[in-house]
């Protein structure tokens, strides 16, 4: 996707005709400091929103600009930040001289294109989940990232998401003992997309904190699913093996009468639930488990069953979305390296696109 193969309006009406081209007001760009970012915005949709708003908020940050090719979509934005320069010409943002990043929040399908554009022009980049819509296409950003040194992070808000980082801290800890299983289910009606199945839609979230909590490189990929509407997969179920016995499944559904987003993670030790629709205890730690012993005179096996208190430990509530972009900018402006950068988001699309031959080929084992 760019300006030159996506035809553009001339003008686009922000509460009255501008010019595509909007230029930038003498007192809205004052001289940089050395240690404010500029980032640029190309996508002002549904999640676009969010992005200018914790970019807006933070102290050595600032949004450069927002692109997007929806008039309407440059109405809003001009209602809540009317200082901003807005435009409808991709290139504004890509090839300006005062932006130093640029955060992309549009359809997989342009990403590639996008954050190409963007590397190639000495931008750094931050970009929407999923990453891309092929792994040759990740593989390509990667090395072209490490080529330019600049920083590129893949958008999975949710390892930093309070709840997501005390899981990681009690694996970590081995409060729960070795891992056994990691079962999530992300469920609700709608809402149905066009240009990607409830896999690529719903399932990043869960791919991305399963591959932040647990340690071990995933083997083969299982997934069944159905198409009842738009030809699409509207619901789908993912298993995901991994070395030691370790098994994760995902249920991902746009067809659900309710809303749900749960995750059970069962270990050795301890056992935990994590809803993420609780507005307290979002996470419940269960000190239940199994143990199974033999004895020499008794062919069978002995099971016995604990069960003991239950605690919430205290969840992080800072928005997992303002966590992100500030780590972002402290790695553009430190030169540290993302946690969710490149290769993180390549982990994922590898996981999508397992998933998705796996679908097609009615639930035949992919492996890694």
């Amino acid at each position: 996707m760019n300006s030159q193969t996506i035809p553009l309006p001339d003008q686009v009406a922000v509460d009255g005709p501008v010019p595509r081209r909007v230029a930038r007001p003498e007192c809205y760009a004052p001289a940089k400091a050395a240690d404010v970012i500029r980032v640029g915005v190309i996508g002002y949709g549904y999640w676009g929103p969010n992005v200018v708003r914790n970019i807006h908020a933070l102290d050595n940050c600032a949004v450069a600009s927002i692109c997007d090719q929806s008039p309407a979509a440059l109405r809003r934005a001009n209602r809540v930040y009317s200082g901003i320069p807005l435009t409808t010409d991709i290139s504004d943002v890509l090839t300006a001289p005062d932006v130093d990043a640029v955060a992309i929040v549009t359809p997989v399908w342009t990403h590639f294109a996008l954050a190409k554009a963007a590397l190639e022009n000495g931008k750094h980049v931050f970009v929407e989940k999923p990453f891309t819509s092929t792994s040759q296409q990740a593989e390509e950003l990667i090395e072209l990232a490490e080529r330019k040194n600049l920083k590129m992070m893949v958008d999975h808000t949710f390892i930093f998401n309070g709840a997501v980082r005390k899981i990681r801290e009690l694996i970590d800890s081995g409060a729960l003992g070795a891992l056994y299983y990691f079962d999530s289910t992300r469920v609700n009606l709608g809402l149905f997309q066009h240009d990607v199945n409830v896999v690529w839609d719903l399932a990043p979230h869960d791919l991305s904190i399963m591959d932040y909590i647990i340690p071990q490189k995933p083997q083969a990929v299982v997934a069944t699913g159905g198409r009842h509407l738009n030809g699409l997969a509207d619901l789908a179920f993912i298993t995901v093996y991994f070395p030691g016995n370790v098994i994760a499944h995902l249920n991902v559904n746009w067809l659900s009468p309710v809303k749900i987003r749960t995750t059970l993670i069962g270990g050795e030790q301890k056992m935990l639930v994590w809803n993420d629709l609780e507005a307290y205890e979002r996470i419940k730690v269960y000190d239940k488990g199994v143990q199974i012993t033999t004895r020499e005179d008794v062919h069978e096996l002995m099971v016995s069953y604990r069960s003991g208190d239950v605690w919430a430990p205290k969840v992080e509530q800072t928005e997992a979305l303002k966590l992100e972009l500030e780590h972002f900018v402290d790695c553009v402006v430190n030169d540290r390296m993302p946690c969710n950068d490149g290769p993180a988001g390549l982990r994922v699309v590898k996981l999508l696109e397992a998933a998705d031959k796996s679908l097609r080929k009615r639930g035949k084992l992919i492996c890694l």
